[in-house]
């Protein structure tokens, strides 16, 4: 073989290597474009198998084809986590909460995430009348019942069916006179994860006797990512003219008035923390916003209220059925509970928006009524829908 033909076999196989290096190169760079990051902690579901009154806890995921997540549990029926993709991809978990069971019952804010009920929000004095006959109930609230009581639907164990990977379907049965309620009160909750990145929750009940229902979610949201910080940068639009005002105990006086005016205006998007210090007695009376807002007349197709994370863009719309919408902006929380990962449940570091009926409606009766009687069907549904604004 002569130097010529040396020379050429070098080129040859040189111009072979660059060409598989840049193959390969250019391989890997489109697995790195195809994969979506994730900077979250991973939950383990052996976690969350648990023994509650007898009864098994899971830990079930719902995954649509947009590679969206959302992590239940049948404690409580509680939204554990929920990962949405943010501007520049990576997948979040906006919902705060533990990474195993115990912390869930063992929580000094007993509501992460959970279904509530029977009655959610407050009820004045732990009382009201039903037919003509008085009930009285466990009052947890200083001198009021809030979210169903002692045992509110949080604290129970709710049978569950996966029906398929982005629908969890959740039952449970209240049994008369269970935290001062009557009527057996058969419930069914259904999570719907859907492929537009947006979570439907709908409520099924029937009871055998007059009682009083107002069910809802009581999910902790921070759109910057749970254990990001403080939720005062997110921007909230309310589509509500009115809000219920409340007494110094947080029970509504009985008076619809008009948000314009007020720190409680969020009919234009304005950033939580942009008035919440203000010393406006509302505010004083709930240690920042935590109140039901009267919202404008809509269909389940309409947008009611929107929150966007000043950090990620994720956007998170609320469509429900409800007329009212209690706005929590996370005032009680105080770093007492240790969360996933290890961070503290910081002062708001997260907020709460549950779709409902309004406060203490059984002793209100210019309130719309929650009465629920025999052969009649309770049924709502609420719908978080995450995008990116643009």
């Amino acid at each position: 073989m002569n130097a010529k033909t040396n020379r050429i076999n070098l080129l040859l196989l040189c111009a072979v290597v660059v060409s598989a290096t840049a193959c390969n190169s250019g391989n890997k760079s489109n697995e790195a474009d195809s994969s979506t990051k994730t900077s979250n902690v991973s939950l383990n579901p052996k976690d969350f198998e648990k023994t509650i009154d007898g009864k098994e806890t899971k830990l079930f995921t719902l995954q649509n084809k947009s590679g969206a997540k959302a992590l239940i549990t049948n404690y409580g029926g509680r939204l554990v986590s929920m990962y949405v993709p943010d501007k520049d991809g990576n997948l979040t978990d906006v919902v705060a909460g533990f990474d195993d069971v115990t912390g869930f019952k063992e929580s000094a804010e007993p509501y992460f995430g959970a279904t509530i009920g029977r009655v959610g929000n407050r009820i004045a004095k732990g009382k009201f009348t039903l037919d003509g006959k008085a009930y009285t109930l466990f009052t947890n609230d200083g001198p009021n019942t809030l979210h169903g009581g002692k045992k509110g639907f949080q604290d129970v164990v709710w049978e569950a069916k996966q029906v398929d990977d982005h629908t969890l379907e959740l039952h449970y049965l209240s049994k008369d006179m269970e935290e001062g309620f009557p009527g057996n009160l058969d419930v069914k909750v259904t999570y719907d994860l859907q492929d537009d990145n947006a979570l439907k929750i709908s409520y099924h009940a029937t009871t055998d006797k007059n009682t009083v229902v107002n069910l809802t979610n009581h999910a902790f949201f921070n759109l910057n990512g749970e254990a990001s910080g403080s939720i005062l940068g997110h921007t909230v639009e309310i589509k509500a003219d009115k809000y219920t005002p409340v007494d110094a105990t947080l029970i509504p006086t009985g008076k619809i008035e008009a948000v314009a005016g007020t720190p409680l205006d969020f009919t234009k998007a304005e950033t939580i923390g942009a008035r919440i210090e203000d010393k406006h007695q509302q505010l004083q009376y709930g240690a920042g916003y935590d109140h039901n807002y009267v919202l404008n007349q809509h269909g389940v197709n309409d947008v009611v209220a929107s929150v966007t994370g000043d950090k990620t863009g994720i956007m998170m719309e609320i469509y429900t059925e409800e007329p009212g919408l209690q706005f929590y902006s996370g005032n009680f929380m105080k770093s007492k509970n240790v969360m996933k990962g290890g961070h503290k449940d910081d002062y708001r570091t997260a907020f709460a928006m549950e779709t409902q009926h309004f406060p203490d409606s059984p002793n209100q009766p210019a309130f719309p009524s929650i009465t629920l009687k025999p052969g009649d069907t309770y049924q709502t549904s609420t719908t978080y829908k995450f995008s990116v604004k643009k």
